[in-house]
C-alpha cells in the first residue's frame, strides 16, 4: 500500500504591529482570554486567597446565587461573603476546587462580553474521598476596565435548587 505524501503547509505569519504582536480581536483570541481569566479567578478562591479572588470583581459587582438569600453586592461584601466561605471549609479541612468548562460567550461590545459556563464544585475532606458537591450553571457579565477584565454581574444557579 503506498500512502501520497501531503504537501507541506505553512501557517500564515502572526499579525505584528510596530512594537509587536497586535491585540486580540477574534472570538478565539478573546476566548483564550476569557478562559485564563477564569482559571486565575478560581484558582485564587480556591487557594483560600478571597480577598484577591474579590477584587476580579467590579467595585460595583454583584455576586448572587440560587442557595444565597440575597445577591453580595459591592467588592467588600463579596470580599467578606467569600473570606466567610473559604475559613469555614478551611477549618473543617475541606478542600474545594471549582471547574468552569463549557463556556458560551457572546460580546456586548469591546469591553463587555456575556459568559454563559457550567462549574462543577469538587470538595475533598483531609483524608478523604473527592466528591461532587454542586453543579451550576454561571451567568457573568464581564467589563474590560484599566485593560483588564472583571466580572460585573455573576448568577450562578445550582442544579439542586429551585
Amino acid at each position: 500500500m503506498t500512502v501520497a505524501a501531503r504537501p507541506a503547509t505553512t501557517a500564515p505569519a502572526s499579525p505584528a504591529g510596530p512594537t509587536g504582536p497586535t491585540r486580540p480581536t477574534g472570538l478565539a483570541e478573546l476566548s483564550a482570554e476569557i478562559q485564563q481569566f477564569y482559571a486565575r479567578q478560581m484558582q485564587l478562591l480556591d487557594d483560600g486567597e478571597a480577598e484577591a479572588w474579590a477584587e476580579t470583581f467590579a467595585e460595583d459587582g454583584v455576586f448572587a446565587a440560587n442557595a444565597h438569600p440575597e445577591p453580595f453586592t459591592g467588592r467588600p461584601a463579596i470580599a467578606a461573603g467569600a473570606r466567610r466561605a473559604t475559613d469555614d471549609f478551611a477549618a473543617r479541612g475541606i478542600r474545594r476546587r471549582h471547574w468552569l468548562g463549557m463556556l458560551s460567550l457572546e460580546p456586548k461590545d469591546e469591553h463587555t462580553v456575556f459568559v454563559r459556563s457550567y462549574a462543577q464544585v469538587i470538595e475533598t475532606a483531609r483524608g478523604g474521598q473527592s466528591a461532587l458537591r454542586a453543579s451550576t450553571t454561571c451567568a457573568d457579565l464581564l467589563v474590560r476596565r484599566d485593560g483588564r477584565w472583571l466580572v460585573l454581574d455573576r448568577r450562578i444557579h445550582r442544579d439542586d435548587l429551585d
